[in-house]
């Protein structure tokens, strides 16, 4: 431990920067330039991109790690003139150092984006809020008419109370909207998932482990895991949609996960919510890493 930890001070401070001052002086290209040759598009370019630049003595690189996506394009030229690009030895290095910054840029502003919508509170007194609560009933429930906006038949679906309102405390909108992109965009498949919930052995609370799979998804984006999925998925800037297609992952595939395992009881639900997690993160440290839902958007 001790041994790793010395050699990676001594390669950060001392060697890396000689074996880069080689290299420049070998290819004729700077380490990012490499990086943009060597590594094929996606988390495995973006990944060393970042790495590179956080790694710089150099502050316009440094910065660029933060740079804001209206800043981009100003920030690649500044990070060419530092580096002395020339645009017709390299033509195709401007275009890929933007596509890596959008990325990266992208999943900083993403997480900002998650974490507001996380802290928006459902307000009963808000019309589009409780529109799209009664959004998800429908969906969920076309041929069965809610007796009223305060029942037990939420609990058909997965609530805990008469009330779902106070089921979003934890994960405010962002569990609600969640739930309803992946009713609204995987119509069949959320209600698959839904009747798998209400089996009689095997069932557990759609809303609530739906819910729990919010909270998931918005852990691994808050540490960092997903920036290899994001980056191998969207060429781009990644966008709330993006996020809220990873749930739909989460939330098809634990269902699969679940039934496969057969739990004695729903008592047990926090060992295979752990242990799927860690099936996730796993998946997630793979460089071609892509969380897709392979369904077809509404009739799948």
């Amino acid at each position: 431990m001790m041994l790793g930890c010395i050699w990676q001070y001594l390669y950060s401070s001392f060697f890396r920067f000689w074996l880069k001052w080689i290299l420049r002086h070998v290819t004729g290209k700077c380490e990012l330039q490499r990086i943009c040759t060597g590594y094929k598009q996606g988390a495995p370019r973006t990944t060393q991109i970042e790495y590179s630049l956080k790694s710089s003595k150099i502050k316009v690189l440094q910065d660029a790690v933060n740079v804001k996506e209206d800043a981009v394009v100003d920030c690649v030229a500044q990070i060419m003139k530092e580096k002395n690009v020339n645009e017709q030895k390299d033509p195709s290095f401007k275009g890929n150092l933007r596509q890596c910054l959008l990325q990266i840029s992208g999943y900083n502003t993403l997480f900002t984006d998650v974490e507001d919508l996380r802290k928006g509170v459902f307000d009963s007194e808000n019309e589009d809020h409780e529109k799209m609560l009664l959004k998800l009933w429908d969906l969920l429930m076309p041929s069965l008419k809610l007796e009223s906006r305060i029942t037990k038949q939420w609990g058909t679906i997965g609530f805990q109370g008469d009330d779902p309102k106070t089921d979003f405390r934890g994960m405010g909108m962002l569990g609600l909207v969640n739930l309803v992109f992946f009713s609204e965009n995987y119509t069949n498949a959320a209600r698959q998932v839904l009747s798998h919930a209400n089996h009689p052995k095997l069932g557990y609370s759609y809303a609530i482990v739906g819910i729990n799979l919010t909270e998931m998804a918005y852990s691994l984006l808050r540490s960092g895991a997903l920036k290899m999925h994001f980056y191998n998925t969207v060429a781009g800037k990644p966008e709330m949609h993006d996020f809220h297609k990873l749930y739909c992952y989460l939330a098809y595939e634990f269902d699969k996960f679940w039934v496969e395992e057969e739990p004695a009881s729903i008592m047990e639900f926090n060992h295979y919510r752990e242990k799927f997690h860690t099936k996730v993160k796993g998946q997630l440290l793979e460089p071609d890493v892509t969380l897709i839902l392979n369904v077809d958007a509404k009739n799948c």
